[in-house]
């Protein structure tokens, strides 16, 4: 019998704590009498594929992609809380960095410089991005050139290296940067932050059965409670995990849409 799909690719700053953290909830699964369950989390290179393979037990994706071309294919488990110092709860914001010699200068200072962003399905590298420069723009126009980097690990080298001037990086990916890699946010400083948004949904096929669901979401709830686990979440900052409602996520289209009515689709 083929085993089921599950992976947690977003936070990979501590690669091996994700892989221990799966292997307990895997346990904890498997004694709820789950089966088909995968013995080793996957690492996929395309994101959407996988995201919509209908044997996918478990990922973590983005709330920008989820609320759109995700809408309706995948189901919703909750999503786990950290403790980078712009989180709340599940809610977060990303941080807005550049080089420390730009320190001085307010987000207005940066027009007419250069931007660096993952990728254009980010929320919190493009989507809040754009969202809070949006109310500065003139004629849809901001920065000089934005640069489409691939990761936000490459967005805050291009940063570093002078090849942009600021990016908006995930702060839970920004927290582990300087507490793993601290040479990689060398020389930089956090300029402002954006709105506030709900953080990475964790999300299942749609065709997974609601008895399935309770259980990864029961599984989810234990393991935040477990001893055993405490110094893998602590590795991974997750301080809790939440089951909200899907419509939270829709703060993601409202701010692709407040920055379209301010007549800013791009970021640029």
């Amino acid at each position: 019998m083929t085993a089921r799909l599950a992976s947690l690719p977003m936070y990979l700053a501590k690669r091996p704590a994700v892989a221990a953290l799966w292997e307990m909830l895997r346990q904890a699964l498997a004694d709820a009498g789950m089966e088909r369950l995968p013995p080793d989390l996957t690492w996929p290179q395309d994101y959407h594929a996988h995201w919509l393979e209908p044997d996918l037990l478990l990922s973590q994706t983005c709330g920008y992609p989820f609320t759109d071309d995700l809408a309706g294919k995948v189901q919703l488990l909750g999503a786990f809380a950290y403790d980078a110092p712009q989180c709340n709860g599940i809610a977060c914001r990303s941080v807005l960095v550049a080089r420390a010699e730009h320190g001085h200068l307010g987000l207005e200072g940066f027009r007419g410089l250069r931007a660096a962003f993952n990728a254009a399905n980010s929320q919190s590298g493009y989507n809040a991005f754009r969202a809070r420069v949006a109310p500065l723009a003139i004629q849809d126009r901001f920065f000089a050139s934005a640069l489409e980097t691939g990761g936000h690990g490459a967005s805050v080298a291009a940063v570093r290296e002078g090849r942009a001037d600021l990016a908006a990086i995930d702060c839970v990916t920004y927290a582990a940067l300087a507490r793993y890699t601290p040479q990689a946010t060398e020389g930089l400083c956090i300029v402002t932050t954006t709105e506030a948004y709900p953080g990475l949904p964790l999300i299942t096929a749609q065709g997974t059965p609601e008895a399935e669901i309770s259980l990864l979401q029961s599984a989810l709830h234990a393991l935040l409670a477990s001893a055993e686990a405490a110094s893998t979440l602590q590795a991974l900052n997750i301080v809790g995990f939440e089951t909200p409602q899907a419509s939270v996520y829709q703060r993601c289209v409202d701010m692709r849409e407040s920055a379209q009515a301010l007549g800013y689709p791009l970021l640029a």
